[in-house]
């Protein structure tokens, strides 16, 4: 299927590095973000930046939206009657993460504009954006997979098919979510306790990572969590609004989710103590609070006390 024009709205650290591997697979695109840094950097990568997200989409039959949540996708969908300027038939392919139900209304909607749906969310962070390597799990007509084929293939590694219906991709990534954020605190958490135990933190990192309690997560934030001030790839605050969306699915699946209810009390934790907009492996501060003693030695820091 032939794409008349293509648009990312939201060039934040995931959706710029989608933008970068979309253009370095050739395929023109406009963007836009309330940013003016990420814009000048979407262009500095060969891209279009628009004035605002109507100008942005005007005429394209194809709209990629990574806002943070469900409210954002709204707000740049559907405030000043934005998608009145794409052409009938457009797909809107929705990568923010958002709670099933909210994917099946925004898709209500665009249908009710004469507009497909593909709900994809995505994994893989930053690095996965980058290099073009992201896992999609995608929800959708055929005819908007079709249009969407080049992009994913330029963004995505694995693409899972999950059905027709508009909110089966949400579902998943929701799911999802909840491995990733037990899987981070437990990262933090085994550092901080083998820390205060008297382990070298960098070489448990080393151990585990390659042993039986290893995990993506360990692996890949778990050296951020050995820095003093990683840079934020994620943050605290993401994580805090993708386990709010774990715990309403389990509340409407009628599920008990402990694990994640307490992975979401740590990044509150590391929220309150004024982390939320910092990387999300900084949820090791509200484990270093509790536990009286650093994992990652710091100026002026007391030494661990003698494991006994």
């Amino acid at each position: 299927m032939t794409v008349q024009g293509t648009a990312l709205i939201g060039l934040g650290a995931m959706g710029l590095g989608m933008a970068r591997s979309i253009l370095g697979a050739g395929i023109a695109l406009r963007g836009f973000d309330l940013s003016a840094t990420a814009l000048d950097a979407l262009a500095a990568a060969g891209g279009t930046p628009g004035r605002d997200v109507r100008d942005t989409i005007a005429g394209c039959d194809l709209v990629i939206v990574m806002v943070v949540n469900a409210a954002q996708a709204r707000a740049v969908l559907f405030d000043d009657a934005a998608t009145d300027a794409l052409p009938k038939g457009a797909t809107v392919m929705l990568c923010s993460t958002m709670a099933p139900s909210d994917a099946r209304a925004i898709a209500d909607r665009l249908a009710d504009a004469g507009h497909l749906t593909l709900d994809a969310p995505v994994s893989g962070g930053q690095v996965g954006a980058e290099a073009g390597k992201l896992t999609v799990m995608a929800s959708g007509p055929p005819a908007a997979f079709d249009r969407a084929a080049a992009v994913l293939d330029a963004i995505a590694g694995p693409v899972h098919r999950l059905g027709d219906a508009p909110g089966l991709g949400a579902t998943y990534k929701v799911v999802h979510q909840l491995a990733a954020s037990v899987h981070l605190v437990a990262a933090a958490e085994l550092l901080a306790l083998g820390s205060k135990a008297g382990c070298d933190p960098e070489k448990l990192l080393e151990i585990v990572s390659g042993a039986a309690g290893s995990s993506w997560m360990l692996q890949n934030r778990g050296p951020r969590m050995l820095t003093e001030d990683p840079t934020c790839a994620s943050s605290v605050n993401i994580f805090i609004k993708d386990l709010g969306l774990v715990l309403q699915t389990g509340r409407e699946a009628g599920v008990p989710l402990p694990l994640a209810s307490a992975a979401h009390l740590m990044f509150t934790g590391a929220a309150a103590m004024g982390h939320g907009a910092d990387d999300d492996s900084m949820v090791r501060r509200a484990y270093e609070v509790m536990m009286g003693a650093p994992i990652v030695a710091r100026p002026g820091d007391a030494p661990p006390e003698d494991a006994e």
